[in-house]
């Protein structure tokens, strides 16, 4: 009994105090099994989603390791909607992103479009959340389980305006960014970035975007969308959308240019633009030895982002002293930066009694 004793005492000496908890990003490929979603010509939408969703996921953990990546499917399989969000919100996740390809009677329709949760211009998607909400009707009881929810009653969707979205600023932060990227590099055309009321975004307990990556009702909308080059361009400007938006940079970017041996004592702020984004690639402000063997990396609270740069006094801040970094048309708030996570995720227990939709971010130098 004493040898096991010491032996299990040896086992607990040699773990981490403290582990940090993985970014999460749970990856939905939409429809399944028996639901095909929309029919083109000669394709199911939703054996394209389950393409994108894979190779998005793989080349996700490819260039961001400490990533950690879930799928609702991985395969043909049927998985309920609710399901969908308990696999996000059970993993913890930090990010859903679902995918899912358009349609419309109008063939000459085309575009990509992203959505977040919301309320308002609901007559313009009404059609579109009913289309995506109708799956619930495969399941033999959804009224149960959907707590009376009719996918195809307008006056269901009224329901929607009493729930809040704790995560509207960052959903959109994301939607922007994926939108702007997919018009940028591959020319698409840009429907912007819409509202909707879907229930798996509205069940998931994180930041969360539908994203449409085009019409399979179009002729050669569809034929792009089955192409395999075009995949995998577009999980590249998905993982691209996700680096700026959590600020993780590739270990092949740009880094810092080393000062001169007589300034390499001397402790500066320092910042590289990240590929593509106009983005900082180190913290909004820190103080860090000029020159650097291997890549350093900083945490940080984000409380909140705006259109307009705020003055530190504004009521929005809270009385929270920031640093602020302008990321594209956003100026972001940080708070708590620092090279220890640990640190960073014990503050953001006081910043959430204040901010209880703020997160922590990860910058590289």
């Amino acid at each position: 009994m004493r040898k096991i004793l010491v032996s299990l005492i040896a086992i607990l000496l040699a773990l981490p105090l403290w582990a940090a908890k993985p970014y999460t990003v749970v990856i939905d490929a939409g429809h399944g099994g028996k639901d095909p979603g929309a029919v083109g010509h000669f394709s199911y939408e939703k054996d394209l989603n389950l393409t994108l969703a894979l190779r998005t996921g793989k080349l996700l953990r490819e260039r961001f390791p400490d990533v950690r990546v879930v799928y609702t499917r991985a395969n043909d399989t049927f998985i309920p909607l609710q399901t969908r969000a308990d696999i996000a919100n059970k993993n913890n996740a930090d990010l859903f992103i679902s995918i899912h390809a358009n349609s419309s009677e109008t063939k000459a329709a085309c575009g990509i479009e992203t959505f977040i949760l919301g309320y308002d211009r609901l007559d313009k998607n009404l059609d579109v959340a009913m289309r995506e909400n109708a799956v619930m009707k495969l399941e033999s009881d959804y009224k149960t389980t959907y707590h009376g929810f009719d996918p195809n009653s307008i006056d269901s969707y009224i329901m929607f305006e009493l729930m809040q979205n704790n995560y509207l600023d960052q959903s959109l932060q994301l939607a922007t960014l994926v939108q702007s990227s997919f018009v940028k590099n591959l020319k698409r055309t840009d429907r912007g970035v819409q509202q909707a009321s879907f229930w798996v975004l509205l069940k998931t307990a994180c930041p969360s975007i539908l994203f449409e990556m085009g019409f399979i009702s179009n002729p050669d909308e569809e034929r792009w969308l089955n192409n395999d080059s075009t995949m995998t361009m577009m999980a590249t400007h998905l993982v691209d959308a996700f680096g700026a938006y959590t600020h993780r940079i590739n270990a092949a970017a740009p880094q810092p240019v080393a000062e001169p041996e007589s300034e390499r004592d001397n402790v500066e702020k320092t910042t590289t633009q990240s590929p593509d984004n106009n983005e900082s690639a180190t913290p909004p402000t820190t103080t860090t030895p000029a020159k650097s063997a291997t890549p350093t990396r900083y945490y940080a609270v984000q409380i909140c982002a705006s259109r307009t740069q705020l003055p530190p006094d504004d009521p929005k801040l809270k009385g929270q002293h920031c640093e602020c970094r302008k990321v594209g048309d956003w100026y972001k708030y940080y708070t708590a930066i620092d090279t220890d996570r640990s640190k960073v995720v014990e503050a953001q227990k006081a910043v959430k009694k204040l901010f209880p939709d703020c997160w922590i971010v990860t910058f590289e130098q």
